[in-house]
C-alpha cells in the first residue's frame, strides 16, 4: 500500500516553493500526498506583486468532507502556517485524524528575523503543535525563536547547537533537524535523534534561492512514511537541493524562479 500523507500548506502559482513543490517530489517518491490549502498565491512574495488569497475561512469545511468520509491518514506534513486560526486547525486535525507521523515545518523567519507576519502568538501557538511532532526542520533563526535562544551570525559551533537541540528536545519528543547552516563554502544540516547527533553537509552549490526548505522537508516527509533511516534522508535532500541548485546557477534561471528541480524527480524514485 502506497502511504497516504496529508499537507496543510500554502498554494503558490510560480516560484518553485510550497505546494507546488511538494506535490511532484511527494508523489515521485511513492507517497500519495493530499493538499489542504492555507492560502493561494499567484506567486510567491519574493515577487514585486502577487494575488493573495486567505483560505482560513474555509479550512474547517473542507476537512469536514474528509471526517464525513472517514478518510484516514497515514502521516501529516505542516509547511508555512499564516496566522493563529490555522495553528488552531492543525490541533483539530491531529486530534480528528491522529496521524502515526507528523512532520512540523515551522516556517518563522530567516537570518534572524521574523518575517513581517509572525507575531509572538503565533510563535506560541507552533509551540503547542511540538509536542505532537515526530520530526521538525527549523533553520538557525526559527530554532532560536522557538527556544528563547539569541540569534547570532556566522559558525556555530557544536556545543551552541547541542544546547539549541536540547532545548528544543524538551518541547518536542521527536527527532529535530536544524537545518541550513552556513560556514566556510559549505552548508550543514544538524540532526538530533534520542540524544545522539550527526551532520551532513554538502559544498555552496550557489546562491540560496527560495523554496529550498520545502525541497528539503517534503523529502523528508516522503521519506518519514516510507520508514527511511533520518541520516539517509538528511542527505539525500542535501544532496538533491545541491544538485538542483547547481543547475539551475548554470542554466542562468533567475533566483527568485527558486530551483528548477523536474529533470531530477527521477533520482528520488525509491
Amino acid at each position: 500500500m502506497i502511504p497516504r500523507l496529508a499537507m496543510i500548506n500554502d498554494i503558490a502559482g510560480v516560484g518553485h516553493c510550497s505546494s507546488s513543490v511538494s506535490l511532484p517530489v511527494i508523489s515521485a517518491m511513492q507517497v500519495q500526498v493530499c493538499p489542504v490549502p492555507t492560502s493561494i498565491l499567484s506567486n510567491h512574495l519574493g515577487f514585486p506583486s502577487y494575488y493573495f488569497d486567505d483560505y482560513t475561512p474555509h479550512m474547517r469545511d473542507y476537512l469536514k468532507v474528509w471526517r464525513e468520509l472517514g478518510f484516514t491518514f497515514d502521516g501529516l506534513y505542516c509547511g508555512f502556517l499564516g496566522n493563529s486560526e490555522q495553528i488552531r486547525i492543525v490541533e483539530e486535525f491531529l486530534q480528528d485524524f491522529q496521524p502515526q507521523q507528523f512532520l512540523l515545518d515551522p516556517v518563522m523567519g530567516d537570518k534572524g528575523k521574523r518575517y513581517n507576519t509572525i507575531q509572538e502568538e503565533h510563535c506560541d501557538g507552533l509551540k503547542r503543535l511540538l509536542p505532537h511532532a515526530s520530526l521538525i526542520t527549523p533553520n538557525i533563526t526559527e530554532a532560536c525563536l522557538l527556544t528563547g535562544t539569541p540569534y547570532k551570525d556566522g559558525f556555530w559551533t557544536d556545543y551552541e547547537l547541542l544546547s539549541i537541540c536540547e532545548k528544543l528536545a524538551a518541547l518536542c519528543p521527536g527527532r529535530i533537524v536544524i537545518t541550513g547552516l552556513y560556514a566556510e563554502g559549505y552548508y550543514l544540516n544538524y540532526i538530533w535523534q534520542n540524544g545522539v547527533r550527526t551532520s551532513c553537509t554538502a559544498a555552496k552549490a550557489g546562491a540560496s534561492r527560495p523554496g529550498t526548505g520545502d525541497l528539503f522537508a517534503s523529502i523528508l516527509a516522503a521519506d518519514m512514511l516510507r520508514q527511511v533511516d533520518l541520516g539517509v534522508s538528511v542527505q539525500k535532500a542535501t544532496d538533491f537541493i545541491a544538485k538542483c541548485t547547481a543547475a539551475s546557477e548554470r542554466d542562468g534561471i533567475p533566483i527568485v524562479q527558486g530551483v528548477q528541480f523536474e529533470r531530477f524527480l527521477k533520482d528520488l524514485i525509491p
